[in-house]
């Protein structure tokens, strides 16, 4: 389930799960509340200049499918992105419960950081939670198979993939050097919950 919480910077806590229809209007007004209709996600988060997308993931890979194989079977949507943002470099990044360095990746991650460059993510597989820090809100965005994020230069952020990952993803750089961050240093990400928490939470 993707989803959306906004949180004040200073009262972290577990989401309350609060239904929004697109009926009523793309709002999140109540810090605290959940979201989980994309469109109404779409509309919080574009007020931030984040873009958010949900495309049809349909695409299955043995759990060997190199980088190749992935980028070939997403070359059009890729390409479309490409020339929206004049991306020079493409990767593919993927972790499961069994990668021995799972732990240290997700501890670097999880160190609230910027770029310089727009970080693009697009979840093939799995599934991750992404916290944007913008000016007194922390926006936690719980992203799925199919979710297409990309935060603009500059927003501090942080991301947890869990105690076990699970995703595959492709990310798009407008640098050739691809993933590259700053890390600001201060440890407000071990204040608010984990993915797995957030997940249970929202059970």
């Amino acid at each position: 389930m993707t989803a959306l919480t906004v949180y004040p910077d200073n009262q972290p806590r577990l989401p309350g799960m609060v239904e929004v229809s697109q009926s009523v209007g793309n709002r999140c007004d109540q810090l605290g509340e959940t979201v989980t209709d994309i469109y109404a996600i779409q509309s919080r988060l574009n007020t931030l200049g984040v873009q958010f997308e949900r495309w049809t993931a349909n695409c299955e890979f043995a759990a060997d499918a190199d980088q190749d194989v992935v980028l070939a079977a997403y070359s059009e949507s890729i390409a479309r992105l490409k020339q929206q943002y004049a991306f020079q470099s493409v990767d593919v990044i993927s972790l499961n419960p069994d990668h021995p360095d799972k732990a240290a990746f997700r501890q670097k991650f999880l160190a609230e950081h910027t770029h310089s460059d727009f970080e693009v993510r697009f979840f093939i597989e799995g599934r991750g939670l992404f916290y944007l820090h913008v000016a007194d809100k922390v926006y936690a965005v719980l992203c799925e198979q199919g979710d297409l994020i990309s935060v603009p230069a500059n927003t501090t952020h942080w991301f947890d993939m869990g105690e076990n990952p699970q995703f595959k993803c492709i990310r798009l750089f407008t640098k050739a050097d691809g993933w590259v961050a700053d890390f600001t240093g201060s440890d407000i990400s071990t204040s608010f919950p984990t993915l797995d928490q957030y997940i249970a939470a929202l059970s």
